[in-house]
């Protein structure tokens, strides 16, 4: 896995070494292992390496035969011994063994239907010199990042907002939509980022720039054709597209380890990467050193059970706000919540241990509805159909007693359940996530108006596509979390960001396109039986878990959110970016409504979740701004005569280190 940055011109001025160089250099840390660049008229492109298939061979840029297709890429293709056998039979040369030829000639075979064939994760751009084109495409859950800018008439791309900044050629601005989706959604939606005039590409879509005009298509949305009953052979199948998943995602030239939360969905993964793996399996985790987010029993339990080596670190409540800077400087957006820490101190913690990949059940709640949300709408809807008059939190007590106490002592769901709200919304689970935080009372009245009346929730109803509407209730739930989290916050921010900021890979065996299209099509009984979640998931689990985590409930890594800002040992950046002037500066809150919050969490009086996200929210927006847009982005570029694969328009220049040999482009 890499990092990928490029510029293509509309007219034919040339991209320079050291524009390149300084793209390359921002997102370092995603490719430690090499780097290169191919520089042209109209076209240049960069590379930087993270060593996991064919560890001692090819770098990229990367050619076909005749140098006429030039690649970047930063992917994972799982069917690649497959893909290439086909090509080979179809008459391509391959001249490495590095898995992202396959893309080169696939491309040059099948065009853009190469998409529908590739089984993995991935960003990647093409340069095709005989169309003069540029080919940029992501995979189909938005797994690896992928961001672009067009400014008069010129394409720049990379895997981070980083590189593109690097270039300098794309100042940094707000984009006050962008930002208030980040803050009322926990991540803007794809194309939308916090950035004005830089787009992020979507999951399963392809773009192509050519003349200065940049098209985008969808390869892949997602699609719930939901059925009456189940398979009579569905744990068969289950059991068959579960093992080719993680079985394909253990193929590397280097130990593959796992992360291990303690709960059910990282139990099944640990347990079958133990079971293929050729290496003794490594497993990870990490806890904070705080009694009530403290899960370090259950994972040393998980670890013990599925058999691997493992390696844990407990981590204090004040290295929240020690690391928050580096964890914003990654993510590139403003957070609501802290895990993300967590997510990148296990990213250090594996590194350091001298694992680059990991395999983690991330997927598995969104395709088996497993997210305490699908519940909470389950109950919401119930009770909506019910008269007021009898009483819904003893209607709830009556017919779920089981869950009384839980909901008894889940704040969040006992405001779900009185929440006035239309069950025919088709936002309807997740209006109260997205309201909870009320951070537009925060909002200085300029920053309002400058959302130009815009009301980011009216517009994603607005944006839903026609067959949502023919799903059942559960699957736009479903479809909302896979949209509006799973890619954009967890897959990102809590995920790729905070692993590749330590050159870590993770893979998801639970993303594979064939387990979501099989799950999809499943009746939502069989993936949420009454408050079950998971269940067809747990059926088939009983055969390869070991028995004491077979029945093990849903844990995810927490966090403490705002109270880890206001500590006695609280680092003084924090009070820097809330004060008066400091808000003011910025001009997105207000300083007397920010004030009176801040007073409320120094006095460990605002204990409400949405609150508490408020004040992340806040403080995140202060420091993001401060980072990306007040501050200059100086970078060194990495030097041309050091890089592994130099080329150019005409002759490529290659160093000794390089074991492939393009033909002169």
């Amino acid at each position: 896995m890499c990092g990928i940055a490029g510029i293509a011109r509309h007219e034919p001025t040339g991209v320079s070494l050291d524009s390149l160089g300084r793209m390359a250099a921002a997102i370092r840390h995603r490719g430690p292992d090499g780097y290169g660049f191919y520089f042209g008229r109209k076209v240049g492109l960069t590379h930087v390496r993270l060593s996991i298939v064919d560890v001692g061979g090819s770098g990229q840029p990367l050619t076909n035969e005749d140098g006429q297709i030039v690649l970047t890429s930063t992917c994972e293709v799982f069917n690649h011994p497959e893909l290439r056998h086909e090509l080979e039979g179809r008459g391509h040369v391959f001249r490495t063994r590095c898995h992202a030829e396959v893309l080169v000639h696939g491309y040059e075979e099948w065009g853009p239907d190469l998409l529908q064939r590739l089984d993995g994760q991935f960003a990647f751009a093409i340069y095709d010199r005989n169309r003069e084109t540029v080919f940029l495409a992501r995979d189909r859950f938005g797994v690896r990042p992928l961001f672009y800018a067009q400014r008069n008439g010129d394409l720049y791309f990379g895997s981070e907002i980083k590189a593109i900044l690097a270039s300098g050629e794309v100042d940094p601005a707000l984009d006050p939509r962008g930002l208030d989706e980040a803050l009322k959604f926990g991540a803007a939606r794809p194309p939308r980022t916090a950035f004005s005039g830089i787009a992020a590409l979507e999951p399963g879509t392809y773009g192509i720039w050519k003349d200065g005009a940049f098209w985008l298509r969808h390869y892949y949305e997602l699609d719930y054709p939901e059925a009456s009953e189940e398979p009579l052979d569905v744990i068969e199948q289950l059991d068959e597209i579960m093992l080719r998943s993680v079985g394909m995602r253990l193929r590397a030239a280097v130990p593959v380890g796992a992360y291990i939360s303690g709960g059910f969905d990282s139990s099944i993964t640990a347990s079958l990467a133990r079971s293929a793996s050729r290496h003794p399996l490594q497993s990870f985790s990490i806890t904070y050193a705080i009694p009530e987010f403290d899960e370090s029993l259950h994972q040393e339990e998980v670890a013990g059970a599925v058999g691997s080596t493992h390696t844990a670190s407990v981590i204090g409540m004040d290295t929240i706000a020690e690391s928050f800077p580096d964890v914003l400087w990654h993510t590139e957006t403003p957070l609501l919540r802290t895990t993300p820490v967590l997510m990148y101190h296990l990213a250090k913690l594996t590194k350091e241990s001298g694992v680059k990949v990991v395999v983690g059940g991330e997927g598995a709640d969104e395709i088996f509805l497993g997210n305490d949300l699908f519940k909470e709408h389950s109950v919401r809807r119930f009770c909506m159909r019910r008269p007021q008059s009898l009483g819904r939190r003893r209607l709830f007590g009556r017919i779920y007693p089981d869950l009384l106490q839980e909901v008894r002592a889940s704040e969040s769901l006992y405001r779900l359940l009185l929440e006035a709200a239309d069950p025919n919304d088709p936002l309807f689970s997740h209006l109260p996530r997205f309201i909870s935080s009320r951070i537009d009372n925060l909002y200085t009245p300029e920053f309002k108006a400058g959302l130009g009346g815009l009301d980011v929730i009216t517009e994603l109803r607005a944006s839903l596509p026609t067959r949502f509407f023919g799903w059942s209730p559960l699957n736009h739930a479903a479809y909302l979390e896979m949209t509006t989290r799973l890619s954009p916050y967890l897959l990102s921010s809590n995920g790729d960001r905070m692993m590749m900021a330590h050159s870590v890979e993770g893979r998801y065996p639970f993303l594979d396109h064939r387990l979501f299209e099989f799950a999809a099509a499943l009746p939502t009984g069989s993936r949420l039986r009454g408050l079950r979640e998971k269940e067809v998931l747990r059926r088939w689990a009983s055969r390869i878990l070991p028995g004491q985590i077979k029945s093990r409930e849903k844990s995810s890594q927490r966090a403490p959110d705002a109270q880890s800002f206001f500590l006695p040992t609280s680092s003084s950046w924090i009070g820097d970016h809330l004060t008066t002037e400091a808000l003011r500066r910025v001009g997105i809150f207000s300083a007397a409504a920010v004030g009176g919050l801040v007073r409320r969490c120094r006095a460990g009086l605002s204990t409400a979740l949405g609150e508490n996200q408020a004040m992340i929210g806040v403080l995140s927006t202060q420091l993001w701004h401060h980072q990306f847009v007040e501050s200059a982005l100086s970078v060194t570029p990495l030097p041309a005569s050091e890089a592994s694969v130099l080329l150019g328009d005409s002759t490529p220049i290659l160093s000794p280190n390089t074991i492939y040999d393009p033909k002169p482009c």
